[in-house]
């Protein structure tokens, strides 16, 4: 299959977990993907591991260091992909981080680190692949990550389901204002997915005192999956090659959830 054949897709977030699952699935749909993170060194890894792919797929494969949160990188970033493939097709706006807190002990530092990236950086990354589609006169699609955490919150990780309930936001605010440049907006959200920042994550709830012992919390976070697991990021891949191909041009200001039924909204 060839879902997004000669569409040039950027992916942050991408040097591991569901944004390298990400660009490894456009890759093997024939897409040209630059991989991108803040880890300057894992990323130009996963890139040069994924030449093989990006050849047998029929696209191209470049990557960039970035951090989401400072404008000049970002452009630098959408400039690298664009000398490299011709064009931006699809923009991902993936990169997150988290910090669980309990609600009471959430402090300037948490609440300003965690806002920083999930908020602002996809404020940013929106931005400026909005104003490369308009620079190239053509139609383009932005995809931003939210999270099973954007539609209800949970007292250890506030700031997190904050920040998601943000990137719902400014996907619908993006999607309304952006319509008139033929450019649609879109996102989905994971639940529990196997990787490395829930590893993270289960260790700093320990710290914390929310967990007990390793696995505890991922446990506890899925036991109400209709599916009867978490997910694997190849779970969510499905979905992000249907929201960067053509089938799913018409849909804009949507964010669908990936969550195995864990929460019905």
């Amino acid at each position: 299959m060839a879902r997004v054949k000669g569409r040039s897709c950027i992916v942050t977030g991408a040097a591991r977990g569901i944004g390298r699952a990400i660009g490894e699935a456009l890759l093997d749909e024939g897409a040209d993907v630059c991989f991108a993170d803040i880890n300057g060194t894992a990323i130009r890894e996963v890139a040069l591991a994924n030449a093989a792919r990006a050849e047998a797929g029929g696209g191209k494969v470049t990557w960039a260091q970035v951090d989401v949160a400072e404008r000049a990188e970002v452009r630098a970033m959408i400039d690298k992909a664009v000398g490299a493939f011709g064009k931006l097709d699809v923009m991902f706006n993936n990169a997150g981080v988290n910090k669980p807190m309990n609600f009471l002990d959430v402090t300037e530092e948490n609440w300003t680190f965690i806002m920083r990236v999930n908020g602002l950086g996809c404020l940013i990354g929106m931005q400026e692949a909005a104003q490369q589609f308009i620079r190239q006169g053509s139609f383009g699609k932005i995809v931003n990550t939210a999270s099973v955490a954007s539609r209800q919150g949970f007292d250890t990780v506030a700031p997190y389901c904050a920040s998601k309930w943000g990137v719902v936001s400014l996907t619908q605010s993006g999607a309304r204002d952006l319509a008139k440049h033929d450019i649609t907006v879109t996102g989905f959200a994971p639940g529990v997915v196997a990787t490395e920042m829930w590893d993270e994550v289960d260790r700093d709830l320990m710290e914390i005192g929310a967990a007990e012992k390793p696995g505890q919390a991922m446990q506890e976070f899925s036991a109400s999956i209709l599916r009867g697991r978490v997910a694997r990021p190849q779970d969510i891949t499905g979905t992000t090659t249907f929201l960067a191909s053509p089938e799913s041009d018409y849909m804009t200001g949507q964010i669908v959830m990936i969550d195995g039924g864990m929460t019905l909204v």
